[in-house]
């Protein structure tokens, strides 16, 4: 990998990790359309998707500071218990991670009709989840304190274990599925952007680990300029996506992007 295309997959990687489009699809798309080898593509994009978590942890930091003052008051207050629902949320792609870690894998190692599969899933759910609340009201759950509830989170943490497939987007999946349980829009956005923040940091720090360790090896293929140069491009343009996003969610209508996957998913069925 150039170090020029590690600077374009990491802005590719900014620019769409916090739109419901699929940044390891497009990631993926612009890996074949700059012809970058295969060989160490998963390392670096686990690399740049840890760089757009850190950009998460600059935009929401007062959020973030807020919940861990209460965490340590070491009572069941407004920041444990929304600490707690986040964590719940982890659950399903914990066991997705530690169950099917190969399979997952082996995702990515696949075609781009794949992707495209995956987009036209996404599209599926923005379009329905966009229109789903004019046909339908969902009721508000009893205990959904700081806006989520318990089986909420946990639904949506399905939505998000789902979502490792290429093509499946994440911020699309959880925040469609929120938005279908009930969870207000506002609301639904800063959880969507802080539940990754754990399996991300977890899933980087195992591989970091293991790779000081000596039992496996993490890079290989890929030069330690083009790791570093993809990481800050990443993390320079998640900064402002990820800005730009959450005035989206609470505004825009998803069906624009769901267009957009669908587009992109008919290009690679004719073209790939």
């Amino acid at each position: 990998m150039e170090w020029w295309q590690a600077v374009l997959l990491g802005l590719v990687q900014g620019l769409t990790e916090f739109l419901p489009v699929s940044s390891s699809g497009h990631l993926m798309i612009f890996k074949e359309l700059l012809g970058v080898d295969a060989e160490g593509f998963l390392d670096f994009t686990v690399t740049v998707h840890f760089a757009t978590v850190l950009a998460t942890l600059v935009v929401f930091w007062s959020a973030i500071v807020q919940l861990l003052k209460g965490l340590f008051k070491f009572k069941y207050n407004d920041e444990t218990d929304y600490i707690c629902k986040i964590l719940v949320s982890c659950i399903p792609v914990a066991l997705v991670g530690f169950l099917f870690k190969d399979q997952v894998e082996a995702l990515f190692t696949g075609g781009l009709s794949e992707v495209g599969i995956g987009l036209c899933i996404t599209a599926g759910l923005l379009l329905f989840s966009d229109n789903a609340g004019k046909r339908f009201k969902v009721p508000v759950a009893k205990d959904q304190r700081n806006g989520v509830s318990y089986w909420q989170a946990f639904v949506v943490g399905i939505a998000q274990a789902f979502a490792v497939a290429p093509g499946v987007s994440r911020s699309g999946s959880t925040i469609a599925t929120g938005l279908l349980t009930g969870v207000k829009r506002e609301n639904m956005a800063q959880f969507s952007f802080l539940m990754v923040l754990i399996p991300i940091i977890g899933e980087q720090s195992l591989d970091l680990l293991k790779a000081v360790a000596g039992t496996e090896s993490f890079g290989a293929g890929v030069a330690p300029l083009s790791l570093c140069l993809g990481f800050v491009a990443a993390f320079l343009s998640g900064l402002f996506a990820c800005k730009v996003m959450i005035a989206v969610v609470k505004k825009a209508k998803l069906t624009w992007f769901a267009l957009y996957c669908l587009v992109v998913a008919a290009l690679i069925f004719i073209f790939a």
